[in-house]
């Protein structure tokens, strides 16, 4: 499959529907997509051991990564094909402390796009829609 010739639309569709390897990072922290529209992406992420801080909780970089990677996705279903993107702003409120081995639900929405710029917004939470992270994030538009 060549991405160059795909929409970011395209690109996240394929991979929610199986059709595309899952990203790297998707190893390290366990996020899987399973939707894809147009300005909008759902992901299950699932915080293990492996993301233990210090303290014995689940480290915040699990939660900022997982919005980042929303925020990132649903900017990119808004991009033509051979276009890219990069996070150049990144704001996570943690709301709650992420559980250990509970599939949480993660959506990524599209707030505004410019020729330059894509403002997306992304939620954590689990299947009782409780929150467990918000965030915010401006994604620079790479031609």
């Amino acid at each position: 499959m060549n991405f160059k010739d795909m929409t970011g639309l395209q690109i996240m569709q394929a991979a929610a529907a199986g059709k595309t390897p899952l990203a790297p990072i998707s190893k390290t922290i366990p996020m899987n997509i399973t939707l894809a529209e147009a300005g909008r992406v759902v992901f299950e992420a699932t915080a293990d051991e492996t993301h233990t801080n210090p303290l014995g909780g689940v480290h915040g970089g699990f939660a900022a990564t997982v919005m980042d990677s929303v925020t990132g996705c649903a900017a990119h279903t808004m991009l033509e094909a051979g276009v890219g993107y990069g996070t150049i702003e990144l704001n996570v409120k943690m709301c709650k402390p992420v559980p250990f081995n509970k599939t949480l639900i993660a959506e990524g929405k599209v707030i505004n796009k410019t020729r330059r710029l894509v403002i997306s917004e992304g939620y954590l939470r689990d299947e009782t829609g409780s929150l467990y992270a918000y965030a915010t994030a401006t994604n620079m538009i790479i031609s």
